[in-house]
């Protein structure tokens, strides 16, 4: 590529805007599976040039850079699909068919997430429910039914409960989709300015399908009537009503269809109606004094009245000029001529104009304006903005869920567009890539004709000038603090970013819902075995011959034994129908849906702070949460608050900062300090300084910008140091090092005004935010940005630095820089990042001393649980960096694989860096998290930790919140080489330990073992680590290995390999996991994990988006299992168990009588009773008890945890449970005919008026009865609650039977089964058997649960005895979480032994009793616990310094040490055996470290090379 040369010779650079690339690029295997699901999107549409990218050998100018022909991405020289769009230029004849439309069809900007239109919701949602092999069924048995020869006495009877239970779930859905469309409809009748009156040849508008033509007027038919409908009914209501009333009840039109003040006066202004803006609704007033007018002839209006730009002011630098070296603006620079795309002699008729219309009507090709707070309606590319730096800012909250604002560019060559004319004058084409799912990434180009103003004759030049994501204006964001933006649509409807990127979260569905199906195919077999046998015995009898069925009989309806026989068959699946129970799934519905009202219902889960209360977003997955045995956890927003606090800094080899962090209090309770005497002493002092530093501050410089309560950098020795009381040397290594901060990040700033005024920092990433506001505080404030510049107040002085490049941050990286154009006219590049990425980069030979103390003292802050980073910067020469910037300008320029690119660009320039000094920022644990880990961990639940952070902040954290422990031993696994044979033989080493192979057979044993693993060992292991131990040959033997342990922490991992663990946990154990994070890194894991919980943080609400419930904080996790989930596993389980038992005991009943007449499918009960059974005779106590049943209080769950591990262990729903209630079941139908059967078999009975109550449909009603009142209070029995509100369902279940047989047999349509009721519920033989019935079926059931529970005890069983007798009555003082240490003993074996800790004595201590040991003896690969298993004795540990009970403690008795001093004092013991095991990047490894991206340029290597191991 060649770059043209400067116009005027200038070796002065160019300020050139900041290329933002892609920070979540996707790579490997799964990019090219989501090139081919887009590309496969859009095949069906034809593959015109007007679709298709420019061919490679065109070439153009690229800002005055002339674009060579580039390679395909895909490297064999295909073309990949883009498209073109035009503006103000006919298509070509290739991309327009016979009628002159264009061939290139693009999505509506109309979307749709319901599910159903009102044409298609009956045949569609039908279609569903059908998927339902139940319903399939019971239609079949309704189809049978039709045909009389089946014996159904009431085929259209027998349709209702099915047409009932179709109806409920149809009416669910539409409400449910009806609230979707409500959105829809919200959404795609949102207001925008749409540009009108011109012609966008990119769509046609009369290009409209008849099935959209007869879809839209049959929703417009609906609406219309509904609206029709509706205003007769308020014209009605409010006839009556005074106009006082009338006025209340008008609804107050909303801030959305109230026209704006600024709209009003622009409208008034331009002389138009509402709907039409003729002219841009700009103020243009006559430029200010000192102001110079604009080239274009168009007076731009001020600035925002807003910090995110710097406001000028008469003392202010000159914001708009470029530096000399001498630091004075330089006149002779010439500005870079970037072209424009309006055409300055083409003649336009002016009609056009903005008209508001809605997002659907949006097309691609259109030209929008989006003013201030105004959601974006497509994919807008910025032309021009309200600023006249061409920067505009948006909230992303609805593509991401992040809060912070991004700051967008228009192009350079459309900045002057303002008005609509100027659209009419705008003659370009965009060539864009096609739509896909990278929200971080964009590469297209603008290309146009740039005509000479001076030479009219003369065709012109042909420009063009780069697009990136930082021209892109994103669908569903909002734009914010800029008051309007002119762009163009690229994407729009299911084509924009946010459309491909809402996937459907995968469907899920509970353990117990896929194992129902196996259960309900049981009963599938034992109902064609029911029939079968009847079918059988039917035909046999009827083969017979001399028979009293010879003379009584008019022949078979078969007319043959084989024929009568299948007849019988299918007549006995109508029959027994009940066996297959369909109303099993609508009552679980209604189960599911009632237990996730409760949960969001909790208020002791609403995280107030936020107003959030527990979300969920499954509802059909409740059970799950009571069978959870893994939980993976991301740490940094999820057990930290993930809002950072600048703590310390170290600067030219000095550390700064006073600070007590939760990290150093957990190493000090090792150590057997008393942390409440300690920590009181620690913030005394910490106080005092902060008093002391703040005088100093002021005394330096009054900064009107510092808030006392706001400072969190306490050190007073830096502002002595900053005075120059430490020498010249250090007063210059503070100020550079502020000055970094200040200038090295993309903040922006926002200034609320006040009486000091109050600046606040809108960052990307909070730590970012938290060096800014600490820069703030030292004296070195971000005013604003002015074009290319920063405004800073340096200690009272207000200077510009000019930012020319800005190389962003991203997760492959794991650096930024700025490249500065100081007001000395030097140019310094300031660099940021990971202490490993920045040691590579150093300068070689040089700082030895700086980087040994400097790696000390980071790795010091990393072990007080802080995250850290390095500072660097380089002093370049002009000439060397204008060489640089015109490879970037290349980079920038290129449209295919432009981020790899500007990435190899970028590392070129950050090579031989001068080290500066390293921050130290804490990320608090969330409130209850340690308690939270400590009662999850008591319930049998192993947690571990996946996150990107290093592995020693990783530790401290595992201290800090009771995953970690001394007398752990710790496994470090760290692979140096790289190779797999090294892994395995390391995998070997450590399984050996524990006696394992990692054979096939020891995996089936640990698949039945669900016991918590002895507290004994831990592993840590980091990202590239582990992506050896993921491999297949070396999959079972990790998994094994961590079965062991009872934490892991997997360190400096991606999403990928998160979702690799939870998936390598999940199906090579066969347990239940569940995935808890708050940030889009965290959605792999979320999605793959059993039950994905998403925390509603400070990284957005991506993973909230994603997950399955939604929770405030961590420390409510507890309580979503530990209660409901228990509650919501045992209640379902028991549930379906009831639920099959009484099919059975009815069907049976129904199959004894079928043994006295040959199985010829007479019915015993009337028809309706075999209807009403399941629907209403005893679908209420079932419910209630998946609904209210509760064994023990929320309390007393939380209390006694290890009542959870029945859930883990999947005791509640097994086969042999099944079973058992179906033989239960079997037995009860047996007594439940029987009783009737011999009641009857004797004698006749005879009432009063002399008539017999002996025939069939009598003799059910004594039977059917028995069985309802059997059925219910069996159920009954078998709950836990039983209050006033479960015996009166029961009793209403109990007497329904008796309420309908009364009524339906008052009337004469029931033929035989007439007068009835009276007749039989008059005898004293009915009342006698229905109470004998019910005893002889229930005593063995009341029998065995007393046996039980007497000699045989569960856990429940003992601690509802203790609830009796009232030893949980102290939880009563409590409200929603119980305080360590009040618990109660329990009795249970199971429970009595909840972790199996170190017993001395054969009496288990408390924590607080139990000897503490320095970190010195921790458990590590080399240093081993005279406890532990590996059979070392401890005495010689670590051979580098004596025990520490020979050294008397460091205290605190000097109030002026600083802390690092204190903390080095403290850690001195633990360094060496740290480093012998190599555990984590320590200062000497950091020393050691090659600088390899220094120096020249054949010895770049990858990242990877950089990293320590």
């Amino acid at each position: 590529m060649v770059i043209k040369s400067d116009e005027q010779g200038s070796n002065v650079s160019n300020p050139t805007k900041r290329i933002r690339w892609a920070t979540q690029r996707v790579t490997g295997p799964n990019e090219r599976r989501i090139r081919q699901s887009i590309r496969g999107r859009f095949q069906n549409r034809k593959n015109t040039p007007a679709e298709k990218k420019r061919q490679s050998g065109d070439t153009s100018h690229l800002d005055g850079i002339t674009e060579e022909p580039e390679e395909s991405e895909t490297g064999d020289g295909q073309e990949l699909s883009g498209r073109r769009i035009h503006f103000n230029i006919p298509l070509p004849d290739a991309a327009k068919d016979e009628d002159g439309h264009p061939i290139a069809r693009y999505e509506r900007n109309k979307i749709r997430t319901a599910k159903y239109t009102p044409l298609s919701f009956v045949p569609k949602n039908l279609w569903f429910q059908f998927h339902n092999i139940a319903n399939i069924y019971f239609l079949f048995v309704i189809l049978l039914g039709i045909y009389w020869i089946f014996g159904n006495p009431n085929p259209a009877l027998s349709s209702v409960p099915l047409i009932v239970i179709l109806f409920l779930t149809a009416a669910k859905d539409a409400i449910e989709d009806w609230r979707r469309t409500v959105l829809d409809n919200e959404l795609n009748n949102a207001p925008t300015h749409r540009l009108v009156e011109w012609n966008n040849v990119n769509s046609s508008e009369d290009n409209i399908s008849l099935w959209r033509r007869i879809k839209k007027a049959t929703t417009h038919s609906i609406i219309s009537t509904y609206k029709t409908w509706t205003f007769k009914r308020k014209s009605s209501a409010a006839g009556g009503k005074s106009y006082t009333q009338r006025a209340l009840d008008e609804n107050r039109p909303s801030v959305d269809t109230r026209q704006s003040h600024r709209a009003s006066v622009f409208s008034i202004q331009s002389g138009t109606s509402e709907d039409g803006i003729k002219m841009t609704p700009v103020p243009s007033p006559q430029p200010e004094a000192g102001q110079h007018p604009r080239n274009d002839g168009l007076a731009v209006n001020d600035r925002p009245t807003t910090s995110f730009s710097f406001e000028h002011n008469e003392n202010a630098p000159p914001t708009n000029g470029h530096l000399s070296p001498a630091g004075q603006p330089d006149k002779d620079y010439v500005p870079k001529f970037y072209g424009s795309i309006m055409d300055p002699f083409k003649q336009v008729p002016g009609k056009a104009r903005f008209k508001s219309d809605h997002w659907k009507s949006v097309q691609v090709g259109d030209f929008v304006r989006i003013y201030n707070e105004d959601q974006i309606p497509a994919d807008v590319v910025v032309l021009s903005t309200s600023d006249p730096d061409g920067q505009c800012y948006v909230e992303t909250k609805n593509l991401d869920g992040e809060t912070n604002l991004k700051v967008r560019q228009a192009l350079h060559c459309s900045r002057t567009m303002k008005h609509a004319k100027d659209c009419e004058k705008a003659s370009f084409v965009i060539e864009s890539e096609p739509p896909n799912v990278n929200l971080y990434q964009y590469s297209g180009a603008a290309r146009w004709t740039q005509r000479d103003v001076r030479k009219p004759e003369e065709p012109g030049t042909e420009m063009a000038e780069p697009i990136s994501i930082n021209n892109l204006l994103l669908r569903g964001c909002s734009l914010r603090n800029t008051d309007w933006v002119l762009g163009v649509v690229v994407y729009t409807g299911r084509e924009t970013k946010i459309m491909l990127n809402s996937g459907i979260t995968p469907s899920k569905r509970s353990r117990i819902a896929r194992d129902l199906n196996r259960y309900v195919v049981y009963n599938f077999v034992v109902l064609f075995c029911m029939c079968l046998v009847s079918g059988i015995v039917q035909g046999v009898t009827w083969a017979e011959s001399s028979t009293s069925s010879d003379f009584f009989e008019y022949g078979s309806i078969g007319g043959r034994p084989s024929m009568d026989g299948f007849i019988t068959f299918w007549s006995c699946v109508i029959l027994f129908q009940n066996l297959v129970p369909i109303s099993l799934y609508i009552s679980l519905e209604i189960i599911k849906t009632a237990q996730a009202f409760f949960i969001y219902s909790d208020t002791w889960m609403y995280y107030e702070k936020i107003d959030y209360p527990c979300t969920p977003k499954s509802w059909n997955i409740s059970d799950d949460l009571g069978q959870i045995e893994y939980i993976f956890s991301d740490k940094t927003g999820t057990l930290t608050q993930n809002v950072m606090e600048f703590k310390k800094c170290t600067i030219n080899g000095v550390p700064y900062g006073e600070a007590y962090t939760e990290a150093q209090a957990g190493m000090q309770r090792r150590q057997g300090i008393d942390i409440e005497a300690e920590g009181a002493k620690f913030h005394k002092q910490i106080a005092e300084d902060r008093v002391r530093m703040l005088q100093d501050l002021r005394k330096m410089h009054a900064n009107p910008y510092l808030h006392d309560d706001e400072l969190t950098f306490v050190a007073p020795n830096f502002v002595n140091d900053l005075a120059g009381l430490s020498g010249v040397e250090q007063k210059t290594a503070n100020k550079e090092f502020m000055l970094a901060l200040a200038l090295c990040h993309t903040v922006i700033t926002e200034r609320t005004p006040g009486d000091p005024p109050k600046l606040e920092f809108k960052a990307q990433s909070p730590d970012e935010a938290a060096l800014v506001a600490t820069a703030r505080d030292c004296g070195f404030t971000v005013m604003g940005r002015s074009n290319d510049s920063i405004i800073l107040n340096v200690l009272g002085q207000e200077q510009e630095f000019t930012v020319l490049n800005t190389l962003e941050f991203n997760s492959s990286r794991k650096r930024m820089s700025a490249i500065i154009r100081m007001p000395n006219g030097k140019i310094i590049l300031y660099c940021k990042g990971a202490d490993s990425v920045i040691y590579s980069r150093l300068r070689p030979g040089e700082q030895s001393q700086l980087r040994r103390l400097t790696g000390e003292h980071l790795e010091m802050f990393a072990r007080e649980g802080l995250r850290t980073l390095c500072i660097a910067c380089r002093e370049l020469a002009e000439e060397e960096y204008q060489t640089w910037n015109k490879e970037h300008d290349l980079a920038a320029a290129a449209i295919i694989d432009r981020e790899d690119k500007l990435e190899a660009v970028s590392d070129a320039i950050e090579r031989e860096l001068t080290l500066l000094g390293g921050t130290a920022i804490e990320d608090r644990l969330q409130d209850g998290v340690p308690d939270a880990i400590a009662l999850l961990g008591d319930a049998g639940i192993k947690l571990w930790v996946l996150t990107g952070d290093k592995v020693e902040t990783a530790i401290n954290i595992g201290f800090s919140c009771n995953l970690l422990n001394n007398d752990m031993d710790l496994i470090v696994f760290k692979i140096e080489d790289e190779k797999l044979e090294t892994a395995e033989a390391e995998l070997d080493r450590h399984l050996e330990t524990f006696g394992l192979k990692g054979s096939d057979e020891e995996l089936q044993v640990a698949r039945k073992d669900h016991r918590a693993p002895n507290p004994t060992h831990a592993i840590v292991i980091d990202g590239d680590s582990l992506k050896l131990v993921l491999e297949n040959q070396l999959r079972q033997k990790f998994l094994l290995l961590c079965k062991q342990c009872k934490s892991v922490l997997c360190c400096r991992v991606s999403p990928s390999q998160k979702a690799a663990v939870v998936r390598m946990v999940k199906n090579g154990l066969d347990v239940m996991t569940l995935s808890v994070g708050d940030g889009a890194n965290d959605v792999a894991m979320i999605q793959e994990a059993d039950v994905g919980v998403g925390i509603a943080g400070e990284e957005g609400r991506q993973a909230v988006m994603s997950s399955d419930y939604a929770i405030g904080q961590f420390r409510y996790l507890q309580r979503l299992i530990l209660v409901h989930g228990r509650w919501s596993y045992r209640r379902l389980a028991e549930t379906i168990a009831n639920f099959f038992y009484k099919n059975i005991v009815w069907t049976f009943a129904l199959f004894w009588y079928q043994i006295y007449n040959n199985f010829d499918v007479t019915y015993l009960f009337d028809y309706t009773y075999i209807l009403l059974v399941n629907l209403a005779f005893t679908s209420l106590p079932v419910i209630a008890m998946g609904i209210l049943d509760q064994d023990v209080s929320d309390k007393v769950s939380l209390a006694v945890p290890q009542l959870y591990r029945r859930g883990i262990e999947r005791k509640e729903w097994t086969s042999l449970k099944f079973w058992t209630y179906m033989l239960d079941g079997v037995y009860q139908s047996v007594i439940c005919y029987y009783m009737g059967h011999f009641l009857f078999a004797p004698a006749k009975f005879v009432t009063s008026n002399g008539l017999t109550i002996n025939d069939r449909p009598r003799v059910g009603v004594f039977i059917a009865c028995a069985t309802i009142v059997v059925v219910n209070t069996y159920v009954l029995i078998n709950m836990y609650r039983w209050d006033w509100l479960i015996l009166l369902l029961t009793a209403i279940s109990i007497l329904l039977i008796w309420f309908w047989t009364g009524v339906y047999t008052a009337f004469s349509s029931s033929l035989q089964f007439y007068k009835a009721a009276p007749q039989v519920f008059g005898q004293l033989s009915f009342w006698a058997m229905v109470l004998l019935t019910a005893g002889v079926c229930l005593l063995p059931r009341f029998a065995a649960k007393a046996f039980q529970k007497l000699y045989l005890p569960r856990d429940i069983d003992i601690i509802r005895e203790q609830v009796g007798q009232g030893k949980f009555q102290h939880l009563d003082r409590y409200e929603a979480y119980v305080p360590p240490g009040k618990l109660p003993s329990a009795a249970s074996s199971e429970v009595s032994e909840p972790a199996k800790l170190h017993q001395r004595g054969g009496k288990a201590l408390d924590d607080d009793e139990r000897p503490m040991y320095p970190p010195s003896i921790a458990n590590t690969g080399t240093t081993h616990n005279p406890r532990s298993q590996t059979g070392s004795d401890g005495t010689d540990y670590t051979g580098h310094r004596p025990s520490v009970e020979q050294r008397p403690r460091a205290s605190f008795e000097r109030p002026l040490r600083p802390s690092f001093d204190r903390m080095r004092d403290s850690m001195d013991r633990i360094r060496p055996s740290f480093e012998a095991s190599n555990d984590f990047t320590s200062a000497a490894l950091l020393t050691r470290l090659e600088s390899s991206h220094s120096g020249t340029a054949n010895r770049r290597h990858g990242h990877g090379s950089s990293s320590l191991r």
